[in-house]
């Protein structure tokens, strides 16, 4: 569910960045299961505000003007990207794991940073990501890659009326929730019983909240879905967005998909849902945003890790 509130302004025009849309920061090809993905969720990991202090005024001007358009607008919370630790098992004869770095961040951070027309000033460079877009909001969007009992692939084509891509083709998707898992700030204690707990219920909401967003988005029930498997994670180059991106199957066919389709609780945000071949899929990534080409990308390889084995 691609929330009205995380909508990028569609005046915006940016240069330069069609010819590299996505950058791959995790692909996991081999698809890990919950318990191959921990969360560190630590207040290390959030956003560093820019020394640059008119640069850092903005973030709250830009914020006011967004307001000042539409008044809906409301300053929700989201989990910051704050990097990764990635064991791929194979000197230790064990299967891999992730750990994902999550901190905590929050839309008008989000517009004031990512979606800001200055966005690229509070970028710096480095070859390293994290330190790369350590000024930015950058919260971890989630998206599916659904793959019917007929071998089809869910694409959804988004609303005119959205501010993100509209008309652009997508995967479902949307944000893991803080306050689905009662987070709406940093625990000041620093228990580390309750500290790991809390890193357990964010793990679990990174599958919990893609399995969300796939009933509400298409109308499926969430007992025709498997369990999602994660098999990456992508940054748009354009306002550096990352998305973690998940493999998941559904028991129905492709008909009876589309006929679900019509009652999804969040079919507004989309005018069509597309069941395509993986031949078809390929043609229509061109005309995705760079974080779903990204994702699109992830599940190439998976099938060939799949094909390899």
């Amino acid at each position: 569910m691609e929330k009205a509130e995380l909508d990028l302004d569609p005046g915006m025009k940016i240069d330069n960045h069609d010819n590299f849309p996505f950058i791959l920061l995790l692909s996991c090809p081999t698809g890990l299961c919950p318990s191959q993905v921990s969360i560190v969720f630590d207040e290390s990991f959030d956003r560093i505000p820019h020394q640059d202090v008119d640069l850092e005024n903005s973030i709250s001007e830009i914020w006011d003007q967004r307001v000042h358009q539409n008044m809906t607008l409301f300053n929700g919370k989201k989990f910051r990207y704050g990097g990764h630790i990635f064991y791929d098992g194979v000197d230790s004869n064990q299967e891999p794991c992730v750990c994902l770095h999550l901190g905590l961040t929050d839309y008008r951070t989000f517009v004031g940073t990512n979606l800001s027309p200055l966005w690229e000033r509070f970028l710096v460079p480095s070859e390293d990501d994290c330190r790369h877009c350590q000024h930015t909001s950058s919260p971890l969007g989630n998206g599916a890659v659904v793959e019917s009992s007929d071998k089809r692939i869910v694409v959804l084509q988004r609303s005119n009326n959205v501010g993100e891509f509209p008309g652009h083709f997508v995967f479902p998707g949307g944000h893991p929730e803080p306050p689905e898992v009662g987070i709406e700030s940093h625990q000041n204690d620093k228990d580390s019983k309750n500290s790991e707990l809390i890193n357990r219920k964010v793990s679990q909401e990174m599958f919990d909240s893609i399995v969300r967003e796939v009933v509400e988005e298409i109308g499926v029930p969430a007992a025709t879905l498997c369990n999602p498997v994660f098999i990456g994670i992508s940054r748009r180059v354009l306002n550096v967005r990352p998305a973690a991106f998940f493999f998941i199957k559904c028991t129905l066919q492709s008909k009876e998909i589309q006929q679900l389709y019509s009652s999804a609780q969040d079919g507004y945000e989309s005018t069509q849902l597309y069941t395509v071949s993986t031949k078809d899929l390929e043609s229509m990534a061109s005309n995705m945003p760079g974080c779903h080409q990204g994702g699109y990308a992830l599940y190439k390889l998976m099938i060939e890790a799949a094909k390899a084995a």
